[in-house]
């Protein structure tokens, strides 16, 4: 290539990448929920939310490992009337406290419940992404009576699986030693290759300015975790929305609780909601629309 070519191939480049960053910028400006208020969780870490709406229904949105809950900001923008939306940071994660030495699916359980406790929520759908999935999961088991369904948003694609301690340990030393090439690299799987390149600018931003701890706190608490426990706790019907890069293992979830059901969004990535939001949005509201009904008295 001549000067001119590799000087036009520079420019070209600079460009696309003021362009991302122009849109990021954008972007960070649209995906913004202010905290409606704070709650003690059970071991005294404060807990931020947002709130808005009102309805019979709660929705409850729960955010994955290293987001936070403006991952769910085009779902309070397009939802619409007639339903109540709540979305949590958990403990370690945006808003919320950082004060806490266990970093697990049960102490994550515990900030939810704190939140639906204190706006005194009745009838509630849990809504959770990757990790928030799993979070939800226990939730549920902790608000018997209250919680009428699980959501789970590229999530809880495999009831069986384990993780051991061992593989948890190797991933949380990866993110001890070099958290920002592993969260890097953990942030681009989460999306088709040459897909949503804005997108994933924005969650790259926001998810690699985490603690290095609570990643690798997070991350070493899944060993051992009992996936197939908490699908059967959960004591409510369980659905997913996921997208399609790994597969969903639909009969083999419904060997462990036969009340499953997942719709597939082709082509989406780890962040459905934010990808597609209208059609996310339309698939939510069938899944809760049916839940509702479901969980009516006869």
């Amino acid at each position: 290539m001549n000067v001119r070519g590799r000087a036009l191939g520079m420019a070209l480049a600079i460009a696309a990448a003021l362009a991302v960053a122009l849109a990021e910028a954008t972007m960070s400006e649209e995906l913004h929920l202010a905290v409606s208020g704070r709650v003690r969780s059970a071991d005294g870490v404060e807990i931020a939310y947002t709130d808005q709406g009102s309805g019979p229904i709660a929705i409850v949105f729960i955010h994955g490992g290293l987001a936070d809950r403006t991952f769910w900001a085009r779902q309070f923008a397009g939802l619409g009337p007639g339903y109540r939306l709540v979305a949590l940071d958990l403990a370690g994660h945006g808003a919320s406290g950082a004060d806490r030495k266990a970093w697990t699916v049960a102490t994550w359980g515990a900030d939810v419940r704190a939140v639906v406790e204190v706006l005194k929520l009745t009838r509630v759908v849990l809504v959770g992404n990757s990790l928030g999935g799993a979070v939800a999961l226990e939730a549920a088991a902790l608000l018997p009576g209250r919680a009428i369904g699980v959501i789970g948003v590229d999530t809880l694609h495999d009831a069986t699986q384990t993780v051991s301690h061992a593989d948890a340990h190797a991933r949380a030393e990866a993110f001890r030693k070099d958290f920002s090439g592993t969260c890097r690299g953990m942030v681009d799987a989460l999306f088709h290759p040459g897909a949503q390149a804005e997108l994933r600018a924005w969650a790259e931003q926001r998810m690699c300015a985490s603690s290095r701890e609570v990643a690798a706190g997070m991350t070493e608490g899944f060993g051992g975790y009992d996936v197939a426990g908490d699908f059967r706790n959960a004591g409510v019907p369980i659905r997913a929305i996921n997208g399609d890069l790994w597969p969903t293992l639909v009969d083999v979830n419904r060997t462990v609780t036969p009340d499953f059901q997942a719709v597939i969004m082709k082509s989406a990535g780890h962040y459905p909601m934010l990808e597609r939001p209208a059609e996310f949005n339309r698939l939510l509201l069938e899944y809760v629309q049916a839940l509702d009904r479901a969980a009516a008295p006869r």
